[in-house]
């Protein structure tokens, strides 16, 4: 029945809770091929189907399908779909697309394809233009706002960095970054942004330059540079890197200043659009 071929990914997702690579290719026919999703090499036998999962269990990953479509034929039956690991040694969810065509061999149901791969929409960078790069900055701002440390502690990427204007600590997740907020809001802190240079690449974009902050607290005016790095995560922009200073020749006396153009340039670099005030 359909429900029973659905239920033989349930041998498979076992064999992997085994964390032994030769259970897991025990599963597949004696002519079994696996197409994975993470290797380039189609395996086409015990050893080669072993050897990939040598590493993939390292992750520990445990599979659920999402979306099935099952075939039945003569001793041989079809799955495919959707599937969604979670890898126990990291706690990353993974969906993918998967294709599991068994027959019936020596009195059991075999793998004799399996074929994995990404979601391909999570492959296609997220489109972003300069201007919407800038107003990513009014997001932080407006969390800044609300006077809520958490507020603009979730602004930040799960693996964000946050080198602050006024701490020597790196902020390296989100309680530390929260606790540096926690004194800089009694400030009550509004930004503008007055220079900036974007940079857009693959689901990230950077945005370097000077901002000044209003405090509300003492009406006091305090520049400063910053480099915002977002990238696209959970289905929104968020800051993986921000990194914040003074304004260095306050301390160390007047630099040479460049040339500076009045008009913005776009110049390709790297295959990338950047963008200079």
């Amino acid at each position: 029945t359909e429900d029973e071929v659905r239920g033989l990914f349930s041998l498979w997702n076992n064999a992997l809770a085994t964390l032994d690579p030769k259970q897991v290719a025990s599963r597949y026919a004696k002519k079994g091929v696996l197409l994975p999703t993470v290797s380039d090499v189609p395996r086409t036998d015990f050893t080669s189907i072993e050897d990939y999962f040598v590493n993939f269990l390292k992750l520990k990953p445990q599979g659920e399908i999402l979306e099935s479509h099952v075939t039945i034929g003569k001793n041989w039956c079809q799955d495919a779909g959707i599937y969604e690991f979670t890898m126990g040694a990291t706690r990353k969810k993974v969906k993918g697309r998967y294709s599991f065509i068994y027959v019936y061999e020596d009195g059991e149901w075999k793998i004799s394809h399996h074929h994995s791969s990404v979601m391909p929409e999570g492959t296609i960078p997220k489109a972003i233009t300069a201007e919407e790069v800038r107003n990513l900055f009014q997001l932080w701002n407006g969390a800044l706002a609300t006077l809520d440390p958490d507020a603009v502690a979730r602004r930040y990427a799960k693996s964000a960095v946050l080198l602050p204007t006024v701490s020597d600590v790196p902020r390296t997740d989100y309680g530390l970054i929260k606790d540096y907020f926690v004194g800089f809001l009694t400030k009550k802190p509004q930004g503008e942004i007055l220079e900036s240079n974007v940079t857009i690449g693959h689901n990230w974009c950077q945005n370097a330059g000077i901002y000044e902050f209003t405090m509300g607290a003492t009406g006091d005016k305090v520049k400063g540079r910053y480099s915002f790095v977002y990238v696209f995560e959970d289905g929104e922009w968020k800051i993986a890197h921000h990194h914040s200073s003074v304004m260095p020749e306050a301390y160390l006396g007047p630099a040479p200043k460049p040339v500076v153009k009045d008009s913005l340039i776009k110049e390709p670099v790297n295959g990338e659009e950047r963008v200079f005030a």
